[in-house]
């Protein structure tokens, strides 16, 4: 399989508190451990970063869906839920992926929000090996 693309990420510092830079320096972010697990909070951290990533990709394979099949859907946005969640060693993730769209019927919404599953990036990266709920909303 060729790649036709490679994103190069280096974490820093004390594990899930420190700082995180891609290669090319457009995106540099402090970490921090959130509240809500006992940090201190006041950065971003890795689960956030997950959902920005998936929600970013699988809107990308919305789209692509729905101009293959030339539904005029309008005003998108897809919202990802990611929680994490202890196991007896360690930690599992969950994702919840909430598709808002116009333009559309709510079964043809479903339609495409279906076939954006089957071809988004992180979908096929996580299915089998983490809960993923998908569902859309028509506006």
């Amino acid at each position: 399989m060729a790649t036709i693309y490679t994103a190069i990420a280096t974490a820093t510092g004390e594990g899930r508190n420190g700082r995180s830079r891609t290669d090319d320096g457009i995106l540099d972010v402090e970490l921090a451990v959130p509240t809500e697990m006992g940090g201190a909070g006041g950065a971003t951290n890795p689960e956030q970063l997950f959902a920005a990533g998936y929600a970013a990709c699988f809107h990308s394979a919305l789209k692509l869906v729905a101009g293959k099949q030339k539904a005029p859907i309008t005003d998108s946005a897809v919202v990802a839920e990611v929680g994490i969640h202890p196991l007896e060693v360690g930690f599992q993730l969950s994702v919840a992926l909430h598709a808002e769209l116009g333009g559309v019927d709510q079964a043809t919404a479903d339609a495409l929000v279906e076939a954006a599953h089957q071809v988004c990036p992180y979908s096929n990266a996580t299915r089998g090996n983490i809960e993923v709920t998908v569902d859309a909303t028509v506006a």
